[in-house]
């Protein structure tokens, strides 16, 4: 698992990148079913984010409803119920008459067996009367519905369509003959695609949806009109209905549905097929070109839940219930919606108890309207791009934002994604959805992985580097905060930090190379701790010196602050180690401390594979001078002017003097740093106050008044090495003055 991780982390943001485009190309060329069945889902929600739209007013249903069950009677009904329906859609002016109804099979309800019966029985008794027998011829004639029925569509000034259904297998088929078979394809011919055409040799082969027969109309009735067209329609895998198949093959021929059949007497006009190498390229009513996919199926553009369209209940036509002109050059589709004959259907509406009868007439309003859903070039070109595009942004946001904006990031490329399909949508143009918004998921999840576990490789790698040289709180800010640790440095206000033992060449010639490094170890340890406990940081040990700064990384308005209590802790301890040292019998230790304030240059310096977290500057110089300082004036903590003006609240602190460092034009004012405030003792504050005086004293060339004030700082600490060196500087200039130019500051001769 470990090696799998290596070869992720060495895998650059490019390389994930171009491998999720891959795969997002991938998935979209070779449409993994689970992946289109999710699309189909989208579908749906497009259409209920866009909600109803009104249908134009040319198609009316007549509905075969619950009313119209309970008015005349459980379907199926004499036919003769049907045949007066037609008669008064035709005299109303219906434009034309589509049924969502196949008569299959001989009316059952008809009585023409029963009266040739009676009339074979009053034969047989050779009883005869011409009045009873053309009584009997009447009842012949209007007891057979079947034939009522075909002399409605016949004598119908409106088109009829009829309706049936292909069978697409054999199976359940017994003892069907060719010769059967046939003749239920001749019964469909009005079915046809007038004009079929082929572009190429491979259209030839192409294979669109089949059926083994037709399941025609009874003769009687399907020879009155030249229209028909089937109903059969076919779910997705989740039984939703989004589609119809305009074209099903059978034996050669090339059939089309019930609505484009309604369509085509509606307005009088052919219907071709054009099939090119791809698959059915389109539908064709005349000038209108109806869009497909290569199988020829018609998404379908639902305009909303059940009733969408005007119902009209057979019944009410029947009972001539219906104000004139309602059906006037209407197209009237004629069907059941009544739940217990079980013509529902589910819709992206609907999960249920959506009719069949209405779907027929939403494809028909939209060839009508012409909104047509399809997926164009323009769809594929948007789909590709947006993968492409998804990808790369993400590739490039996420390993470089942090989370948030990374996520919004993401949800801004799905929320506008989206926005961008619900758009096209109510335009007529499908976007795929599932492809780009997978990709959104998957580019996250790698880039959002990939940065973890960088991240944490590079956090692993800030605290091996620095964690022994910085406090773990400054280790967790520069983790958070990694621009703290360019490459070549950035200029910074810090507060440098030079330490050394007192003595320590002669201590180390006095003991063996394991004492001396157990000594060291102990010494510099406790003086690290200190430093890091006040977030400073450690940037080299030279043998027994410590060279450290304040205010970087990490930015630290009380550098200066911690700085000079990290001193005072540091010498307070070394009292403590010198009582521990003496009872161990190891030498005594005395540290000397350097520290100035001021800009520096701090950052990672060498090369990118081996560097040093370092200060560089005139600033850190100075430190380190004032570290030497200390020998001249017997002090062991020495800081300068402008790290006591930012510290002067926290510590108690006197001015020692001003004194010109070696390679420094200005003097630099220097400062012994005593303790913290609130901590020095009554005699120290008069000690201080009479070092001063005699410091002004001092500057001021007034030697015998300065060496009288050095010598009141004496009384309250006799053994003091700041008043005993001006003392005795002030008793040196007395006798030889110093030069005419002289500015009060000392020069140093040696670094």
């Amino acid at each position: 698992m470990k090696q799998y991780l290596k070869r992720f982390i060495g895998v650059n943001p490019l390389t994930l990148t171009l491998l999720t485009i891959i795969i997002g190309l991938a998935a979209y060329s070779f449409k993994p079913s689970f992946m289109e069945f999710m699309e189909l889902k989208t579908v749906d929600l497009r259409f209920q984010a866009r909600g109803k739209i009104d249908p134009g007013p040319e198609v009316v249903l007549a509905v075969i409803d619950e009313k119209s069950l309970e008015e005349q009677g459980k379907w199926i009904w004499p036919r003769n119920k049907l045949a007066k329906m037609i008669d008064r859609l035709s005299g109303d002016g219906a434009a034309v008459i589509g049924f969502d109804i196949g008569f299959l099979e001989e009316d059952q309800n008809s009585t023409t067996n029963t009266v040739e019966q009676i009339e074979r029985t009053l034969q047989s008794r050779g009883l005869s009367d011409d009045e009873v027998v053309a009584e009997l011829e009447r009842m012949k004639v209007l007891g057979d519905h079947d034939k009522t029925l075909a002399r409605s569509i016949k004598n119908s000034k409106s088109p009829i369509v009829l309706g049936y259904f292909f069978q697409k297998t054999s199976e359940g088929l017994t003892n069907v003959t060719r010769e059967e078979v046939q003749a239920h394809i001749d019964q469909t011919k009005g079915s046809k695609y007038s004009h079929v055409k082929f572009s190429g040799q491979q259209a030839l082969r192409i294979q669109l949806p089949d059926a083994f027969m037709p399941q025609s109309n009874i003769p009687e009735i399907s020879n009155v009109t030249e229209h028909s067209g089937y109903f059969n329609m076919t779910p997705d895998q989740d039984g939703t209905f989004r589609w119809l198949n305009m074209v099903i093959e059978c034996e050669g021929g090339y059939y089309a549905p019930l609505s484009l059949q309604t369509l085509a007497a509606y307005e009088g006009t052919d219907l071709s097929l054009n099939i090119e190498e791809f698959g059915v390229s389109s539908v064709q009513l005349g000038d209108r070109k109806i869009p497909t996919d290569e199988s020829g199926r018609f998404m379908i553009n639902y305009r909303g839940g059940a009733k969408s369209f005007e119902h009209i209940p057979v019944t009410d036509i029947i009972e001539g219930r219906i104000p004139a002109g309602t059906f006037k050059d209407k197209i009237v589709l004629v069907g059941a919606t009544a739940i217990g004959i079980f013509d529902l259907r589910v819709t992206p509406f609907t999960q249920h108890n959506y009719p069949g009868l209405e779907i027929h007439a939403n494809v028909v309003d939209n060839i009508l309207r012409g909104d047509y859903l399809r997926r164009t070039n323009l769809s594929f070109f948007l789909d590709v791009f947006t993968i492409i595009i998804v990808a790369s942004v993400l590739g490039f946001a996420i390993p470089r934002f942090p989370v948030v904006p990374g996520l919004l990031t993401a949800v801004a490329l799905t929320g506008g994604y989206i926005g961008l399909c619900l758009f096209l949508f109510t335009r007529g143009t499908i976007l795929s959805m599932v492809y780009p918004l997978s990709i959104v998921v998957i580019a996250y999840v790698a880039m959002t992985v990939y940065k973890y576990l960088t991240e944490e490789k590079d956090k692993r790698f800030i605290k091996d580097a620095f964690s022994t040289y910085l406090a773990p709180s400054v280790v967790n800010q520069v983790i958070k905060d990694r621009e703290s640790l360019k490459l070549g440095g950035e200029q910074r206000e810090i507060t440098a930090f030079f330490s050394d033992v007192q003595g320590f060449t002669s201590i180390s010639e006095k003991l063996t190379a394991t004492a001396l490094v157990e000594l060291l170890n102990i010494f510099l340890s406790e003086m690290t701790e200190i430093i890091l406990d006040n977030e400073g940081t450690v940037d080299k040990y030279e043998g027994d010196a410590i060279i450290a700064f304040f205010g970087a990384p990490n930015v630290m308005p009380d550098h200066a602050a911690r700085a000079a209590i990290a001193c005072v802790e540091m010498q307070r301890k070394l009292v403590e180690l010198r009582e521990r040292f003496a009872q161990e019998g190891r030498p005594i230790l005395h540290m000397r401390i350097g520290m100035n304030t001021g800009l520096a240059v701090v950052g990672n310096m060498g090369s990118s594979k081996r560097f040093d977290y370092t200060m560089m500057g005139d600033t850190v110089n100075i430190a380190a001078r004032l570290e030497g300082v200390n020998k001249v004036y017997g002090t062991y903590t020495m800081i300068s002017e402008s790290t006591y003006e930012q510290c002067k609240e926290y510590v108690v602190a006197r001015e020692l003097d001003a004194v010109n460092v070696v390679g420094k034009a200005e003097p630099v004012v220097i400062y012994e740093l005593l303790g913290l405030t609130g901590e020095v003792d009554n005699h120290m504050e008069q000690m201080i106050e009479h070092y001063a005086n005699g410091l002004a004293a001092y500057r001021q060339q007034q030697w015998k008044e300065a060496v009288g004030h050095f010598d009141k700082a004496l009384a309250f600490d006799p053994g003091d090495p700041p008043s005993l060196t001006m003392k005795k500087r002030c008793i040196e200039y007395f006798k030889t003055p110093p030069a005419k130019d002289w500015n009060g500051a000392y020069t140093m001769t040696s670094k």
